[in-house]
Parts: structure tokens; C-alpha cells; sequence
């Protein structure tokens, strides 16, 4: 049960990130970084002869262009928005979070207000398929952290179950497989396609002085949320095979599962109308009734009067 309550904590971290920009614990949690402190655009970029009088008017243009377009120094992509900030004393200062959406991309086109100016086209074919192909990808990285997250909760509810049953247990252990499948999808879903974005980002923009790198803190926090559930899972299944139902009930008997109470057998000296008849003579010891000879005498030989009835 612990293990499955780490994922779920993993998970809502996971989905904190970005949503506060006054709390510096979730502006780290991001997937993906661009740096545009440095941004810059030649005249051979532009396809404009090199000189010093071109490269005045590249650079005022530029600078010009970042205050005019608003862009800050950088820009942080989460699960569910993106936040942005400058350099203030070497340290990170995030001023703006986008409000948060459903299935999530981050498009540096429409948030850069480079629509229509033609700044756009700069970008080469190979990021923008790869655009493409990341906007695509992010509305199942969603659904599956959404599927895996209401997946850990009701999989919590339904392991109560599961600590007075093996049926318990085993139905736990559907449920885990099913958040484990989903975490897991998600996991690397996130990993792959924003370690693809980033070289391709990295390779389009490099010349603009761009750059583009992984959140860290994020991904370790995904990696612990799939850690924490598989491990769950391998518990609940354990669990299902050979812990959990053995509620001892028998009061009497053995835990081959017989139950009930005492009842009178025969004497094996005989009997007449349910009465048992004893020898006498020289030597002869009485009875003791209503005690078991096992506990008396010698129990290699000792008869029981008593047998469990099952019931």
C-alpha cells in the first residue's frame, strides 16, 4: 500500500510542475528548457550581404525584435502549460505561466509571435516535422499519465480489499497492472519524445544562439512514480499467490480446514447401547473419565475419547 501512495505522490508532483510561478519547487519540475538569452539572427541568415553597416542594423533589429515580441530569457515546457522569465542576478526568475490545457504542446512559433513575419520559415523542414510529431505524441503522453494517475487511486481504494482476501489481491494486482502499463507508457513517452525534440531543436536553432535541454528533476520524478508502482505490483501479485486470505477461523481441528466441536467416539473396550463396558480385575487401572488418555499415562498407546465433528 506505501508503494502505491510513493507513485501516487510522484505522480501529482508530476503535475505540478509549472503551476505556480511564485514557488520555485514547481518552476524546476519541467520536461523541457529553451535558452533565448542569447538570441541572435546574422545577415547570412537572412540571406543579406555581410558588413559592418548590415551587422549594426542585424543587431538593433534583433534586440528590437525581442522587446518588441516579448521574449524572455526562457522558456519552461510541463505537463500541462509552459512558464517563462529572465536572468535576474544569475538566477532564474519566472514572471509568466500559460494557463493550463488539456493534451498540451508547446509550439515556439505561436508563443515567439513569429506567425506571419517570416522569422518562422527560418526553421528548417526536420524541426518542423518533428513539431509535428510532438504534438501529436503529447495527447497520448497525457491521456496515459491521466489513465495511470485515476488508475493509482482506485487502486489504493480496492488494495483495502486486498488485506482480508486473496480475490482482493488478485483484483488489485488488474488494477496495478493497468497504472504500471500507463506510467510506464507515459514514462517513456515523455522521455523519448522531448530527448527527439531536443536534438532537433538543438540542430534548427543552434545558429540563433538558441539552446535547448531536458528538465532533470522531472524526469527522475517520472522514473520514481513507474519505480514505485512496479514494485507495487510485484507486492499486490505476491500478495494474491500466497499472503493474503488466510484468515484463521478454526477454532478446533487442524489447517487442512476442519472446524467444529468435540463429540463422543466408541471405546475400543466395547460397548453395549452406547454405554462402554470396562474389564476389572488384578491390575487393571480405571478410566479417567472425561480426561483424554493422551494427556496420562503412555501416549504411544494412549486412546483419545474425543474426535472433531466436522460440521
Amino acid at each position: 500500500m506505501a508503494l502505491t501512495i510513493a507513485s501516487l505522490i510522484c505522480l501529482i508532483i508530476v503535475g505540478l510542475g509549472g503551476t505556480n510561478k511564485n514557488n520555485s519547487t514547481y518552476n524546476n519540475l519541467y520536461f523541457f528548457r529553451a535558452n533565448t538569452t542569447d538570441i541572435n539572427v546574422t545577415p547570412t541568415d537572412l540571406n543579406i550581404p555581410h558588413n559592418p553597416l548590415t551587422d549594426a542594423i542585424i543587431n538593433q533589429t534583433t534586440d528590437a525584435a525581442k522587446d518588441a515580441l516579448d521574449i524572455k530569457d526562457f522558456y519552461h515546457v510541463s505537463l500541462w502549460n509552459y512558464c517563462a522569465g529572465d536572468f535576474d542576478n544569475g538566477q532564474d526568475k519566472v514572471t509568466y505561466c500559460s494557463p493550463r490545457k488539456n493534451q498540451f504542446w508547446f509550439n515556439p512559433v505561436e508563443v515567439w509571435g513569429l506567425n506571419n513575419t517570416g522569422v518562422d520559415k527560418l526553421f528548417s523542414d526536420e524541426l518542423r516535422s518533428g513539431l509535428d510529431a510532438y504534438q501529436k505524441a503529447a495527447k497520448w503522453m497525457f491521456i496515459a499519465y491521466v489513465v495511470a494517475i485515476v488508475a493509482t487511486i482506485v487502486e489504493i481504494f480496492v488494495g483495502i480489499f486486498a488485506l482480508f482476501s486473496r480475490l482482493g489481491s488478485l483484483a488489485t494486482t488488474i488494477v496495478s497492472t493497468v497504472s504500471s502499463i500507463f506510467l510506464i507508457g507515459f514514462a517513456l513517452t515523455a522521455t523519448i519524445l522531448y530527448s527527439t525534440l531536443m536534438g532537433s531543436f538543438n540542430k534548427a536553432v543552434k545558429q540563433y544562439n538558441i539552446h535547448g535541454s531536458l528538465g532533470h528533476n522531472m524526469f527522475v520524478v517520472t522514473w520514481l512514480a513507474v519505480a514505485f508502482s512496479f514494485a507495487a505490483g510485484l507486492f499486490w501479485l505476491i500478495s494474491s499467490c500466497c499472503c493474503s486470505g488466510r484468515s484463521n477461523k478454526i477454532k478446533y481441528g487442524d489447517e487442512s480446514g476442519r472446524k467444529g466441536n468435540y463429540e463422543r467416539v466408541d471405546s475400543p473396550y466395547g460397548h453395549r447401547d452406547g454405554a462402554a463396558h470396562f474389564q476389572t480385575g488384578p491390575g487393571y487401572q480405571a478410566p479417567h473419565h472425561g480426561v483424554p488418555l493422551n494427556s496420562v499415562g503412555n501416549k504411544a498407546t494412549a486412546y483419545e475419547p474425543y474426535r472433531v465433528a466436522n460440521v
